[in-house]
């Protein structure tokens, strides 16, 4: 059992709560029992699996990790990157909270057959905190990485103000739906690339717009109708 600080495999773990160590190691942490075994079911490559009081001290094992006292297992492993494509997918730029980047790769897992594609200005989608959002769909659909060259098919681009409801399109596969943050919405570049522009319909009495990631979550759940639809 591990009884020091100063252990390799803790020290691996400190460093890889950093994004500059997760970028010059290609490797991620994944902290709790559920996330551990959704990578083996993906079978991702294990570089090391700690257990607390049978691998490691108690309270050694939750001093190296984000999440503090009530870690019981860390596993350290190999990020693995998808290519854009699928039926259905999602690309997003600009979005800088790993939450959401973790919890819109969760709601494109849940409903799309194609990843979500990252664009420039996104969070780390290997961080802790966009791992623990994911609730495993990190494993299962890994994200991809590509510019809007890249992306085929028809790109429909969200905007809280202009183009027609999304649930109105006829959407023909492959789909890709483009998202910006919050605030900023889609940058000019998707918009000129873009085969379509949509909004989500709102009451006019409601929020003047929505989190990132529950448009993102409302928008794939109405294109993947809409599209089993129209066949």
């Amino acid at each position: 059992m591990i009884t020091s600080a100063d252990n390799q495999h803790l020290k691996t773990i400190r460093k890889l709560r950093e994004k500059r160590w997760r970028a010059r190691t290609g490797m991620f942490l994944a902290e709790g029992e559920d996330l551990v075994d959704a990578a083996r079911t993906a079978s991702f490559e294990e570089e090391v699996v700690l257990v607390g009081g049978v691998d490691v001290e108690g309270e050694l094992l939750a001093s190296a990790s984000t999440l503090g006292s009530g870690t019981r297992v860390i596993g350290v492993y190999r990020q693995r990157w998808s290519q854009p494509g699928g039926r259905l997918s999602v690309y997003i730029e600009g979005v800088s909270d790993p939450g959401n980047v973790g919890a819109i790769i969760r709601s494109t897992h849940a409903f799309a057959d194609g990843p979500v594609v990252l664009g420039p200005g996104c969070a780390d989608p290997f961080g802790p905190k966009a791992v623990r959002a994911s609730m495993g769909s990190l494993f299962a659909r890994p994200p991809a990485r590509a510019g809007l060259n890249r992306l085929t098919g028809t790109l429909v681009a969200l905007d809280r103000a202009a183009g027609r409801p999304l649930d109105e399109l006829e959407l023909q596969a492959p789909v890709v739906l483009c998202l910006g943050a919050e605030r900023e919405g889609v940058s000019v570049a998707v918009l000129e690339r873009a085969s379509e522009v949509a909004h989500i319909p709102m009451r006019a009495a409601g929020p003047e717009s929505l989190n990132v990631a529950m448009a993102a979550s409302v928008a794939l759940y109405a294109a993947a109708r809409r599209m089993a639809a129209d066949g």
